[in-house]
């Protein structure tokens, strides 16, 4: 599913229903007989909660330990969590309709009807809001997670020709695929074979560790004034 497609559709769809919410304030119509607007939201929200319910349990295999907003907030896959947002505000939007025609019927005012579709059009726009400010970072450009930073320092810390990282610079140009650029402080001393044997150890235990970093630059020099060369792979 195309996230930013979702968003568009999401702000037209919730522009419509408060503009029509708002026509019904203006110019109210009682609900002569709502015995199929029953039927019909009834029915709606029996398929959409079980596609809600589907879209939560394979969100769930996939966030883990984390919670759900930590999860959302994390995932370089949008698809994992638009799903679920598309079916939550359908049955919000729901919900919110039954109630709506429920009480504009019961207590004999529509304006209740025009404000349910203004809600609506809130839940539809808020929804908008939310998948934009978590899906802009990958249309961009995000860096992978901080631990993940971290698990890659620490890794290249660990060999014994490596002092200390200077800067690590990553960027994902998918959910299973990182650019890795990374500056290392090699031992004062090292040979040229020494060198290449550390920066080939150095790449192999990223890649075994992050089989989603599909691209390593590394950079390296011996000491904090001599720089020495680039390597690239």
């Amino acid at each position: 599913m195309d996230a930013d497609r979702c968003d568009h559709d999401f702000c037209l769809g919730g522009g419509v229903s408060a503009y029509e919410g708002l026509l019904h304030i203006l110019h109210p119509e009682p609900i002569a007989n709502p015995s199929w607007n029953y039927i019909v939201l009834g029915l709606a929200i029996v398929f959409e909660g079980y596609s809600f319910a589907v879209a939560f349990r394979a969100f769930k295999s996939v966030k883990g330990t984390q919670t759900i907003w930590r999860s959302i907030h994390t995932s370089k896959d949008p698809t994992t969590f638009t799903v679920l947002f598309e079916d939550t505000a359908a049955l919000l939007g729901l919900m919110v309709a039954l109630a709506g025609v429920y009480l504009a019927h019961n207590f004999n005012n529509p304006y209740f009807d025009g404000a349910a579709s203004i809600v609506i059009g809130i839940i539809l726009a808020a929804v908008a809001v939310l998948l934009a400010y978590e899906t802009k970072g990958l249309l961009i450009g995000e860096a992978a997670d901080p631990e993940t930073i971290k698990n890659i320092r620490r890794l290249a810390e660990s060999d014994t020709c490596v002092q200390g990282v200077n800067n690590i610079l990553t960027m994902h140009f998918g959910p299973n695929s990182i650019m890795l650029a990374l500056d290392l402080r090699l031992r004062s001393g090292l040979s040229t074979a020494e060198v290449k044997q550390t920066v080939d150890r150095v790449e192999t235990a990223i890649r075994e560790r992050y089989p989603d970093v599909k691209h390593v630059f590394i950079e390296f020099d011996s000491g904090p004034a001599k720089p020495l060369l680039r390597a690239a792979t």
